[in-house]
């Protein structure tokens, strides 16, 4: 399994009439160039600079009261070009570009969006029974990206893609994975450990089953703070 080209300095990638640059090998900064009918979303933390040109409007997210309720962000907010504008995210990793087809949608850890075209839909679900092991008592939510457009995300440490031939399976630390096809069936194992004590150990794993891509992530994600 090979990691994914990086996309530190001076990596220029286009989205039709979008230009992005990322910078920086530790913690990258991309910076986009809008042209004016261009628009995108991201959330607001991670707008790093502007240019005075940019317009910014608030977007409301469906389930509002759900998405509070888990510490995902309600509102995000969108960009109008023309002009540039940057975002960063707090810590060491990979920005990556992935493009949302019709029908194949993706499903993306929380808080590791960067920003996407308007015309890709944000939507998202809720795991149950993994309250143990992410997030606390809300369980575990993954966001979900369909439509068609293009995606950014930002790994921690380096990203490593796999494709799983169908009904490959392969076990992950919880919070190595960073995306998957949503062919890519994701469910709860446990490991025994025996500790020569009065008592054992579990270790959970999460299992994934082919069809389709997943990425993991180097750095294991630390539990984020409700905004």
């Amino acid at each position: 399994m090979m990691p994914l080209p990086s996309s530190g300095a001076n990596t220029t990638v286009s989205f039709g009439s979008i230009q992005v640059k990322t910078n920086g090998e530790l913690v990258p900064v991309t910076e986009l160039t809008l042209g004016p009918s261009d628009t995108i979303y991201f959330e607001h933390h991670i707008l790093l600079w502007m240019d005075p040109t940019v317009t910014i409007s608030a977007k409301m997210l469906k389930g509002a009261a759900r998405r509070i309720m888990a510490g995902l962000p309600v509102i995000v907010t969108e960009a109008h070009g023309p002009g540039r504008i940057a975002f960063s995210r707090d810590g060491p990793g990979q920005i990556l570009f992935r493009e949302i087809q019709p029908g194949q949608p993706l499903h993306v850890r929380e808080h590791q969006f960067l920003f996407a075209t308007a015309s890709v839909n944000y939507a998202y679900y809720r795991v149950k029974g993994l309250a143990s092991l992410m997030f606390g008592h809300s369980g575990m939510w993954v966001d979900v990206f369909d439509g068609q457009g293009y995606l950014a995300l930002h790994g921690h440490g380096n990203v490593f893609e796999r494709m799983l031939a169908p009904g490959e399976t392969m076990l992950v630390e919880p919070g190595a994975w960073l995306y998957r096809d949503a062919s890519v069936q994701m469910t709860l194992v446990s490991l025994g450990l025996k500790t020569g004590l009065l008592a054992g150990a579990t270790v959970y794993l999460n299992q994934f089953t082919g069809p389709g891509r997943i990425a993991l992530q180097s750095m294991t994600l630390n539990t984020p703070t409700a905004e």
